[in-house]
């Protein structure tokens, strides 16, 4: 046996040619053969054969600690879409177009996507709990102080939405690798489906929230100061349950790879591009239809003329509301679906993740484009073909975490989840909000100032959406093509790297 011992940086590694490359599981050549005498003399006994890591079970504290996790979720996209529900209010007091209200939630995804990759690399070295806990009590404050800017000061709140987009990055970047470190296999698959069910819950409720509070307390404002008080609440939990030290296979892998090493690493890794790409699609259609489908379904009405326009404060909050409902109960039956469709494809073949999430995407397409046909004749057609789209693209959310679980090393898991969160907000919903505003408001130009034509011109621009969504569905199939080699190769450099830290002496 052969003793080996580093020294210098502290690396794990050999100074000079000599080094152990832990991170991609490659060991330098061979020391000089030591003698039977010189080898006992040098080298401390034998290790004990290196046992394949397993996570702590946790019981009811890593349950605890995955539900807190869960309700912050909730609490995240609860803020994110309050908005969205009182999005007609803010234009009447505000006196914006579209394109003005499309800038709200692309200036709080174009913050969120950048300071993403700082929380992913902050995460991997740094204490987790800490940083959740700030990012969540930093957008708290924020949205709370939001809901007293005047209507001569629009551009501070869009300046608002930036910042608490930035509160909001450390929370979805971190979060979810907490999960995957506590929790292995259908049961990571259970925790992780429960965390992504919040997005739908929380983005259902924010609707809710908003116009409910609103149409309350009359004045709009009022609903930007529901969430920040369970936030603070929710911080502090927390503080207090969430383990702070990393659990699982994470917490004996203590060698960490230079960040530019880690990315390299994931744009070598064609199953974790492709999932991004799709991940990218189904952010762009979320964030468009989240953001414009109760005004779309609201000017479908007045065309219809079963509502009378909007021309003064506070709006007709029953759209809002309707479709938070609608997101809720489609979120649940979205990932239990999902989670439910994989586990019973799995017995079938080993690409199950991928090929699930593609189905579900190229069957959402078909619905999201029913919804545009329906809304000219029946408001409550269209509400079915919401009900359907969103649950088969709901369905995908939790199954693309696991996918990055499994392809990904655990030293790697936060900055993996931050740059697929930058890319999907880059390329989804940072620009699609805007663009539909922009494109909508294009159209109008073009054509008579009338309720048809703002119905007609929404209507034209969402229906880029399907054609993303069906963009999607084939990165989904082309992840299925690599999906069983970079799993395979995760599970041998994870091994590799745990058996080099169990022999060699850092």
């Amino acid at each position: 046996m052969m003793c080996l011992e580093s020294e210098g940086s502290g690396t794990g590694g050999y100074a000079g040619d000599d080094r152990l490359l832990t991170l991609s599981a490659t060991m330098s050549p061979a020391a000089p053969a030591l003698t039977g005498k010189e080898l006992e003399l040098q080298c401390p006994p034998p290790p004990s054969p290196p046992v394949p890591n397993k996570p702590r079970k946790l019981g009811r504290a890593g349950v605890a600690a995955a539900t807190i996790l869960s309700m912050g979720n909730v609490l995240n996209y609860l803020d994110r879409y309050t908005v969205a529900g009182v999005l007609l209010d803010i234009q009447r007091y505000f006196e914006v177009k579209d394109s003005g209200a499309g800038l709200l939630q692309t200036v709080f995804i174009c913050s969120f996507m950048v300071a993403a990759p700082i929380f992913g690399y902050i995460g991997d070295r740094f204490n987790r709990k800490i940083i959740l806990s700030c990012g969540i009590f930093f957008w708290s404050a924020v949205t709370f102080s939001s809901s007293f800017i005047t209507k001569q000061y629009f551009w501070l709140l869009v300046l608002s939405r930036g910042l608490v987009g930035i509160g909001e990055a450390s929370y979805s970047t971190i979060a979810p690798t907490i999960i995957g470190d506590l929790f292995t296999k259908n049961t990571r698959t259970l925790m992780l489906s429960v965390f992504y069910f919040a997005i739908p819950l929380g983005s259902g409720l924010g609707y809710i929230t908003g116009s409910s509070v609103k149409q309350v307390a009359g004045d709009w404002h009022w609903a930007l100061r529901v969430s920040p008080v369970p936030g603070m609440i929710t911080g502090a939990l927390i503080l207090i349950f969430v383990p702070a030290a990393k659990q699982g296979h994470a917490n004996q892998l203590k060698a960490r790879s230079s960040w530019i090493r880690d990315m390299k690493a994931l744009i070598r890794n064609r199953s974790y591009v492709f999932s991004s790409l799709a991940t990218s699609t189904v952010s762009f259609a979320t964030g468009a239809l989240g953001m414009w489908i109760p005004l779309y379904l609201h000017r479908a009405q007045v065309v219809q003329k079963t509502v009378e326009p909007c021309s003064h404060e506070p709006c007709s909050t029953k759209d809002s509301l309707i479709f938070g409902a609608i997101t809720c109960i489609t979120g649940f039956l979205g990932v239990i679906t999902g989670a439910t469709a994989t586990k019973w494809c799995r017995l079938k073949t080993q690409r199950a993740d991928p090929l699930v999430c593609a189905v579900g995407m190229l069957g959402s397409a078909i619905f999201i484009c029913l919804i545009f046909v329906a809304a000219k004749s029946s408001s409550w057609g269209s509400y079915i073909c919401i009900f359907v789209g969103e649950t088969l693209l709901f369905s995908n959310w939790a199954i693309t975490a696991d996918m990055l679980m499994y392809v990904v090393i655990p030293t790697r898991r936060a900055t993996a989840v931050a740059l697929q969160s930058f890319t999907s907000h880059l390329l989804g919903d940072a620009g699609s909000p805007y663009l539909i505003g922009f494109i909508s408001d294009l159209i109008q130009q073009s054509t008579t100032e009338s309720s048809l034509w703002e119905f007609l011109s929404l209507g034209y621009a969402l229906m880029l959406c399907p054609f993303i969504v069906v963009l999607g569905g084939m990165f989904f199939l082309a992840t299925a093509l690599f999906f069983l080699e970079d799993r395979a190769k995760a599970e041998q450099q994870a091994s590799q790297l745990t058996m080099a830290l169990a022999t060699v002496k850092v």
